[in-house]
């Protein structure tokens, strides 16, 4: 470009290099030739380890350290075992810590991730997305499911109030008041909920929401989506409640490890957030009757939530894709593709 007439500013800015580059390698082949292309020695002192020793070290820190009694080991007990094992005559845990960050290494963070044994897990969790993308004909989709352990618990002392530039302050001690078991009915394709809060989680508690569920779909076929809970899997009382019911019933059983595919787990973590966190409640009552309030706030303005994930690929090896459909009954509802199970879910 420099042999063609070009100036200094419009290569920098073809190359999206800075003027002072382009003069100093301009300079530089002017005065020394082809050989001022080459890379000139770098002040400083060079290296005491080399990329290769440099290597090792990251490998030494991505071994697992179980034998060692630590799930996750230090800086300090990386330097000894590099130098016990000869990589390096020593080092220090700050050098450690610098060619740790070069690499954009950190053994001391851990992301969990859940597996599931299931065989058949994706043709599973296809299924489900196809409930969930359209309910078959003069039929309902439920997403059902328990959540239990919540307890009723009492700040022992008022909080303190936000102000400018400082937060809201809560005192740790809390008075324990007992516990409710929430079980809940998603539809997901209307939005609306059915719950019932009780004192414990057993198979009549279930079967008693069951036939309330039955009691509010009195027609039609009904498909429950639900995970493999042991009440949930007995077979010998489900098999008598759908004969009572006409066997109107088709019961949908998530993967094992596979909680993010129950749309109803989305509704528990919105109960969560608006009313157990930072929650003080003064007794089973009081929580049982802001649960009954929030479930009646969502009825009041029900929607269904939005459902984008359409499955995982089979055989084709391309991603299951939904088309549009004109005969779809009731909204779309889809959910956003998950990075891995058991992601943030969100309205």
């Amino acid at each position: 470009m420099s042999h063609e007439g070009q100036t200094n500013a419009a290569i920098a800015n073809e190359l999206g290099l800075s003027l002072p580059s382009v003069s100093m390698w301009r300079a530089r082949v002017a005065s020394q030739g082809t050989a001022g292309l080459r890379e000139a020695q770098r002040p400083g002192r060079p290296r005491v380890i080399g990329d290769a020793q440099r290597l090792q070290l990251l490998a030494l820190a991505c071994e697992p350290a179980e034998r060692y009694g630590r799930s996750t080991p230090t800086l300090d007990e990386l330097c000894e075992r590099a130098t016990a094992l000869g990589v390096v005559e020593q080092i220090s845990r700050s050098h450690m810590q610098r060619i740790m960050q070069a690499a954009e290494l950190r053994p001391h963070r851990v992301r969990q991730w859940l597996h599931s044994v299931d065989p058949q897990f994706r043709e599973k969790v296809n299924a489900i997305c196809a409930l969930y993308r359209r309910a078959p004909k003069d039929s309902v989709v439920l997403s059902i499911d328990e959540k239990t352990g919540i307890q009723a618990i009492e700040r022992k002392h008022w909080d303190k109030p936000p102000r400018p530039a400082r937060l809201r302050r809560q005192e740790f001690e809390y008075i324990r008041h007992g516990t409710q078991a929430l079980t809940a009915a998603l539809d997901v394709h209307s939005g609306r909920v059915l719950a019932r809060c009780t004192d414990r989680r057993t198979q009549d508690d279930l079967v008693a929401f069951m036939e309330r569920v039955a009691r509010t779909y009195p027609r039609g076929t009904v498909h429950v989506i639900w995970d493999n809970l042991n009440t949930h899997r007995a077979y010998g009382v489900w098999k008598a409640f759908n004969a009572r019911h006409g066997d109107r019933f088709v019961f949908h059983f998530t993967p094992l490890h596979a909680s993010w595919v129950n749309q109803v787990e989305l509704l528990f973590a919105i109960y969560t957030r608006r009313i157990l966190r930072h929650a003080s409640h003064r007794s089973t009552e009081h929580l049982r009757q802001r649960t009954q309030e929030f479930v009646a706030q969502r009825n009041r303005s029900h929607k269904p939530f939005k459902w984008t994930f359409a499955g995982f690929e089979l055989q084709t090896g391309q991603p299951k894709r939904f088309p549009p459909d004109a005969n779809t009954t009731g909204p779309s509802t889809r959910r956003r593709t998950p990075a891995s199970p058991g992601s943030t879910h969100r309205t």
